[in-house]
């Protein structure tokens, strides 16, 4: 059975920092659509749409009959573990690094046998459940865990490679003064964490929930104002070396489109909060972070950005701040692919209406802080990359993948049109 790690010591200054290496990173085009699903969390599989016959790993074409019509489908997770082996060393440094390390090859109920990680507490010839993640070079790979879930799971070595788990490691929320960063900060606590640092702008300035944050274990409240560079630069300078996951709570919401508005104040603030903050925060931590990405147990291992899902087509009745967190989604991309290489993943999590106080006005459903703080930390320890949160957000996105533009256009349409 799997042991529970043990919350590493101070680390030793003298000692080399384990630079991140990369398991194997070459995958095609079509292969791609297996790490999109991975990073949602979903496992699927190739099926031809003429034959139904389901392979693995992903062709230009059926190796039964031929065709090209092949499409990503969500498949059983069960399986059976036929064989197995243990690594004990590789010419790849990134394996050579973690060896031993445990690969074995399952026989899925959907058919076909694929070769995969295997959990340590997966028994030979037992039966496993299969999972989809994205490894440390961004690819999505396969891993076989047991059926039932088993003591101390999450912190097998391997699995652990796979995930963002909290535990133990040390944790930035840039925003404590909202419910959400407070509802985050107990999440952590709860999960974990060893530090969860938060962050408060003007510090000498009240704040309902205040005492109740500096209660909570673990917490530590910083002075930090994302739209102030010299905070951010002071604060990264005090903790950014230590920072393993960094969760940007960090939000300005105000009704209203480009007309509805006299001139450009609110819309330069939310911009300057909701785009220039992640932008500061991201050139201030980001650099050690990347450095950090392969540092044992409490390696540098994820940034979460916390968007509105309004982010991916505009809304015109927050249309000014639908545009300021488009353009801060559109920075998560450039971010993940500055992070490529390093381990560090970027989970973009979408939600709908927040429970708070400028959204009153909209009907529910929404999403309560606590939901979003319990879902984040979820996805953390999943390993997940892609995340969306309340039930508007997921019909969003599920409208949006049939068609933007549609969906951009029923979104212009007056309500009841």
């Amino acid at each position: 059975m799997t042991e529970a790690i043990k919350r590493p010591r101070r680390k030793d200054p003298q000692k080399r920092t384990v630079l991140p290496t990369l398991p194997p990173t070459s995958r095609s085009r079509r292969a791609l659509g297996f790490t999109v699903a991975a990073a949602e969390g979903r496992f699927v599989l190739q099926k031809c749409n003429d034959c139904d016959a389901v392979t693995y790993p992903p062709r230009e074409a059926c190796p039964k009959c031929l065709s090209m019509n092949l499409a990503w489908r969500d498949m059983p997770e069960g399986g059976e573990l036929i064989a197995e082996t243990t690594i004990q060393t590789s010419t790849n440094v990134y394996f050579r690094e973690r060896t031993p390390w445990r690969v074995g090859t399952v026989a899925l109920e959907a058919g076909i046998t694929v070769l995969a990680h295997i959990h340590g507490d997966v028994a030979e010839g037992g039966r496993v459940r299969m999972i989809a993640r994205t490894d440390k070079s961004g690819q999505g790979v396969l891993m076989a865990l047991p059926e039932e879930e088993t003591e101390n799971m999450a912190d097998d070595k391997q699995l652990r490679e796979l995930t963002c788990d909290p535990k133990h490691r040390r944790v930035l929320i840039t925003d404590g003064r909202t419910q959400l960063g407070q509802a985050m900060a107990r999440a952590l606590s709860a999960a974990g964490a060893s530090t969860v640092f938060v962050g408060v702008a003007e510090t000498w300035r009240p704040f309902a929930g205040a005492d109740e944050l500096a209660a909570i274990p673990n917490v530590e409240v910083m002075g930090l104002d994302v739209t102030d560079t010299v905070s951010v630069n002071e604060l990264a300078s005090e903790i950014g070396g230590k920072v393993d996951i960094l969760i940007n709570t960090a939000e300005y919401v105000r009704a209203g489109g480009a007309m509805d508005r006299d001139g450009i104040v609110t819309a330069r603030d939310e911009m300057e909060v909701n785009y220039f903050g992640p932008l500061r925060l991201i050139q201030a931590f980001g650099p050690g972070m990347r450095f950090r990405g392969a540092d044992g147990v409490n390696s540098a291992c994820a940034w979460v950005n916390l968007l509105s899902v309004y982010a991916l087509s505009n809304w015109p009745a927050y249309g000014s701040t639908s545009a300021s967190q488009a353009a801060a989604y559109s920075l998560s991309q450039c971010l993940r692919g500055e992070f490529h290489g390093s381990g560090v993943k970027v989970l973009n999590a979408l939600f709908g209406p927040l429970e708070e106080d400028w959204r009153q006005h909209l009907p529910p459903p929404k999403v309560t802080p606590e939901g979003l703080a319990k879902a984040v930390v979820g996805a953390l320890q999943q390993g997940l990359e892609e995340l969306t949160v309340g039930a508007v957000a997921e019909d969003f996105l599920t409208r949006w993948k049939q068609d933007p533009r549609v969906l951009a256009r029923e979104l212009t349409q007056p309500e009841g049109a």
